[in-house]
């Protein structure tokens, strides 16, 4: 990356380079294309895989949102497992939106959207939320990025986050049951030093 991208950066500052790379989703091995100046460009990092060795199928159809998608491994097995759902592709760099948008005609999905976070029209509910959070934006953005999009669970739906145990996932765990306690949150899994994260706003009585 040029010295001041960040994968968060709403515009990567460097010269894109596009190239291949193969990833497994859904079960199956696809040739898919990366970027620099974005998420773990290279490979499915390991917080991801971790969500995705535990995150439950994905629902069937609704709107389902990828938050924070990087080159969009989440939105990509989300669409593939569930051809008749809408996929939210959402991040705020622009070029990891334009890598997933490629990614997604490679494999001829046509139920990915990929856009920035505003976007998003405010009456849509998720029927499922999967996201590896982007922890190093900062504590009180990280916060303000999770307020914004939790509570927009249909209700009987769940959020799943991956979050590293030593990046604060168990003090995160206790903020969002704090600060949002229409949500049950709990800790649905442990592995290789990430914790997964599920909240769950409950069915309308």
């Amino acid at each position: 990356m040029a010295s001041g991208d960040h994968y968060f950066s709403p515009a990567p500052e460097s010269d894109l380079n596009l190239r291949p790379f193969t990833a497994r989703l859904a079960g199956q091995t696809y040739e898919l294309v990366t970027a620099n100046g974005i998420f773990s460009p290279e490979r499915i990092d390991m917080g991801t895989r971790v969500l995705l060795d535990h995150v439950p199928s994905a629902p069937p159809g609704g709107q389902l949102l990828d938050l924070g998608c990087g080159w969009g491994p989440l939105a990509l097995t989300l669409a593939l497992e569930s051809p008749h759902a809408t996929v939210w592709a959402v991040d705020v760099n622009t070029r990891a939106l334009d890598v997933v948008r490629r990614n997604a005609q490679k494999l001829g999905l046509t139920n990915v959207n990929p856009v920035t976070p505003d976007d998003v029209p405010e009456s849509v509910e998720f029927t499922t939320i999967w996201s590896n959070p982007p922890i190093r934006v900062g504590k009180n953005e990280l916060h303000d990025i999770l307020q914004r999009w939790l509570p927009r669970l249909e209700p009987g739906s769940d959020a799943w986050l991956v979050v590293q145990r030593n990046l604060g996932s168990d003090s995160l765990q206790r903020w969002i049951q704090a600060t949002m306690p229409e949500l049950t949150t709990t800790r649905a899994a442990i592995s290789k030093g990430y914790r997964v994260l599920r909240a769950r706003k409950p069915a309308a009585s």
